[in-house]
């Protein structure tokens, strides 16, 4: 019985990846017959897509993981860009001295200056209580202003040429794009810290019951502080695809990355209340967007339109996982109700025997 209730508990959760994954797969087939000479099936148009949703997908892992805790970061399109203008000022500044340094001291800076973002947005849930929401608005402002400041409102030139070469357009046995080995790599490891470690274990109870977490002792601050730097150190770390691909900053970008992320992470069956989280739910929901975009692009309508297709599949995708969500809980509560009666039989012929 036991097994029953493991079943279904992974069933809960195995659902919503299945059924985005076939949406995924059925959106590229659908944008692939409807393209002209069907170039959206075509090698370059996968790689593309690998390309472009590897950030988003990134974010989309970062947001489960705060959602899953019941907080959330909208400043993570903004952090992005924070993140590569100082990785990429560090960059251009060393690159006529020593492009070797200049590639890996910016590397380093852009990771540690989008953890940074994240733990300044911990610092202000956590210690001032500000709602995450209000907190993570404000740093929006805060983080898209800096990088306006520093830059005088232009993008940075003068990245080193190798950064790009080496890895923002190199394959690894020439079909998959390096950045989207990385991000393979990152969501891989992030889906081991969920299931298998403490942390991932003390951040669902977070979102389940903040204040059981608090009665039970656990480090409720501190796992904050590493929530909220880790999805920053995500969006740094699409600061660095940005420079690694474009060999240059992108100031007005990214200005619905943070939709595309939360609306990923929901679609792929992360709850918007807390207590549940599904990495590669959160990663192939986020893909959904990006697979929309491009496609939308490709067919000749303006990629606009993919916000009003992402809010629809959003409410289309929060409804079907309402329906399923609740069937879960039944079968739940049929599988205790037996365990129960099952229990109850056993000891009632415990007494019969006992009398006897």
């Amino acid at each position: 019985m036991d097994e029953l209730v493991q079943y279904s508990r992974w069933r809960r959760g195995a659902v919503p990846v299945v059924i985005i994954l076939g949406v995924d797969i059925f959106t590229v087939l659908l944008f692939g017959i409807i393209s002209p000479s069907h170039v959206f099936l075509s090698v370059q148009s996968f790689k593309d897509l690998a390309l472009n949703g590897c950030q988003t997908a990134l974010l989309g892992v970062g947001v489960a993981f705060l959602l899953g805790a019941g907080e959330l970061d909208i400043s993570l399109g903004a952090n992005i860009i924070l993140s590569s203008v100082v990785g990429g000022k560090v960059m251009a500044t060393m690159a006529s001295t020593n492009s070797g340094a200049a590639i890996a001291l910016g590397v380093i800076t852009c990771i540690a200056t989008g953890a940074a973002g994240g733990f300044f947005n911990s610092v202000v849930v956590t210690r001032l209580r500000v709602n995450s929401f209000i907190a993570t608005l404000a740093s929006l402002g805060i983080m898209t202003g800096l990088a306006d400041v520093l830059t005088g409102g232009y993008d940075i030139a003068g990245i080193p040429l190798a950064l790009q070469r080496d890895f923002g357009i190199a394959s690894l046995f020439g079909v998959i794009p390096n950045p989207f080995a990385l991000v393979f790599l990152i969501i891989v490891a992030a889906g081991f810290l969920l299931r298998r470690t403490r942390f991932g274990l003390r951040t669902l109870a977070l979102g389940s019951s903040r204040e059981a977490a608090v009665r039970a002792g656990l480090p409720v601050r501190k796992n904050l502080t590493l929530l909220f730097t880790m999805a920053g150190s995500f969006a740094g770390f699409g600061g660095l695809i940005d420079l690694s691909r474009y060999t240059t900053t992108n100031i007005s970008g990214h200005t619905t990355d943070a939709l595309a992320a939360i609306a990923g992470a929901v679609i792929g069956g992360t709850s918007l209340f807390g207590g549940k989280i599904s990495v590669w739910g959160a990663a192939l929901g986020a893909m959904l967007a990006v697979i929309l975009q491009q496609g939308l692009v490709v067919v000749g309508l303006p990629s606009f339109y993919q916000l009003i297709a992402v809010g629809v599949v959003l409410i289309v995708a929060v409804s079907v996982r309402g329906f399923t969500d609740a069937e879960g809980r039944s079968t739940l509560r049929v599988v205790r109700r037996l365990q129960q009666g099952l229990k109850a039989h056993q000891s009632g012929k415990e007494v019969v025997r006992a009398s006897e």
